[in-house]
């Protein structure tokens, strides 16, 4: 069954081009562009969107859906969490499958698999967390390299849990110098965090806002510094994920002003939320405790000014959801045992078009952070992420206009609060398609679980 759709009469936003053009879809794939109304192109369905946006789908390249994490699991499936991106304008996520301590790469990512397995509403590819550096895992690093897993996350915190050494970060470095992969780094000083952590407790000091004190900007700083290091020693590059703090961003400067293949990513949260958040009464900072932390707001300024530079190349939402009934409150007298994570997969688009609202950033600048350079960085493009012939027709109708209040009343996540709630902004996505389905239409769901494959990934394709 041959499918057209075309959209008529919109301003068509790339990471490089705004031109008003209509797009002819045909069967899953953007067919061709034309100046408005010279091409009487007949189709299936008429989109008309004239007065607003027509922009790629959104990739979200971090999100932990069904996370295990601190004795719960993070709240959304792939199904809720899917859905919820669509509503948000996101059309791919790529999650991260968990190896854990004493199993292989293989039993984790089949995991994540059977997971996601017939339950997405929108595309997802996998990257892989590796926890447990070995001869056996190096080797399956090449492997899944190979079929399409092409970056591994390994973690500077979480010692006894996730936590790698600088000798199996360098190992794992120097495989992935070899078979392509890329290195995502989660960058915080966790044997030197786990010592203030105790000290503070010590001190009687348990509320959520102590959660960001210990967590200390020169740590992240510290760690940052050291994993270029490694990855220059080993000649790797290096993604270094969540960047939060001003002194972090100088250190991903100064190695790319040195040249170095040397990424960084931010989210909403450090964006737009701050330790004032953390601060809140009545335990409700529990609801802003995430790693690496909020920070003071001098920060953010810091951060827009990065994200301008390309010091900063992507913004993904970290999406890992607890409820604060009954997950959150398990850090009630323990700050430490908050479970860590942010709800954001439907907020990312419609935040960052309020930075360009907000003239912190253009609007293709607004593209090229939220779809095009993590299309590209992960091996997505031009598949993902523009709007071209030949590429997969995730499209969104986005409605500049449109004003909204954020709240946990009217999203679609799988969890019961908003980091967000209450903010005002100004655009809101319309419709959605996903490989020339439509996912949202016209602010109704229309989608499906099942309709999202699993996308194999090629290296990235960023690399000097």
């Amino acid at each position: 069954m041959s499918s057209r759709t075309v959209i008529r009469g919109g301003l068509v936003i790339t990471a490089s081009d705004e031109i008003h053009a209509d797009v002819l879809i045909e069967d899953g794939r953007i067919a061709a562009l034309a100046v408005p109304g010279t091409q009487s192109w007949t189709a299936d369905r008429t989109i008309d969107a004239t007065g607003k946006y027509v922009i790629p789908g959104g990739v979200d390249a971090h999100t932990h859906m069904e996370l295990p994490f601190g004795g719960t699991f993070a709240s959304d499936t792939f199904e809720t969490g899917t859905r919820a991106a669509a509503w948000g304008g996101t059309t791919t996520i790529v999650d991260f499958a968990v190896q854990s301590v004493g199993h292989t790469l293989r039993e984790g990512l089949d995991a994540w698999h059977a997971k996601a397995e017939g339950n997405c509403a929108i595309d997802y590819g996998f990257h892989m967390i590796v926890s447990d550096v070995n001869q056996e895992t190096l080797k399956e690093m090449d492997l899944l390299v190979e079929e399409g897993v092409t970056s591994f996350k390994q973690f500077m915190a979480y010692p006894g849990v996730f936590y790698s050494d600088d000798g199996q970060i360098l190992r794992a470095m120097q495989r992935s110098a070899e078979n392509g992969g890329l290195i995502m780094m989660h960058a915080e000083n966790g044997i030197a965090i786990d010592v203030l952590v105790e000290q503070a407790l010590a001190r009687g000091e348990t509320d959520p806002r102590y959660h960001g004190e210990v967590r200390k900007a020169l740590l992240e700083a510290e760690a940052t510094h050291r994993a270029i290091k490694l990855a220059q020693v080993a000649g790797a590059p290096l993604y270094v994920v969540h960047v939060s703090a001003m002194e972090a961003v100088a250190e991903l400067a100064r190695a790319r002003d040195e040249g170095l293949n040397v990424f960084g990513e931010t989210c909403p949260q450090y964006l737009f939320l701050s330790t004032d958040n953390l601060a809140e009464p009545d335990f409700e900072g529990s609801k802003y405790v995430c790693s690496t932390p909020l920070r003071p707001k001098e920060h953010q300024a810091k951060l827009w000014q990065g994200l301008r530079t390309n010091d900063l190349q992507v913004v993904s939402t970290d999406h890992c959801p607890f409820c604060f009934v009954g997950q959150k409150e398990l850090g009630r007298g323990d700050f430490s045992k908050i479970p860590n994570g942010l709800p954001g997969v439907e907020n990312r688009m419609d935040l960052l078009h309020q930075g360009v609202v907000e003239g912190r950033i253009s609007r293709r600048r607004w593209i090229e952070i939220a779809c095009a350079t993590p299309a590209r960085m992960f091996g997505l493009y031009p598949k993902k992420g523009t709007i071209a012939p030949g590429a997969d027709a995730d499209v969104v109708i986005y409605d500049p206009h449109a004003e909204q209040i954020v709240s946990a009343e009217t999203h679609h996540m799988n969890v019961d609060y908003s980091a967000y709630e209450g903010k005002r902004l100004t655009g809101r996505v319309e419709t959605v398609l996903s490989r020339g389905e439509l996912v949202i239409s016209e602010r109704e769901y229309t989608g499906r679980a099942g309709h999202g494959t699993y996308t194999p990934r090629s290296t990235c394709q960023y690399l000097n």
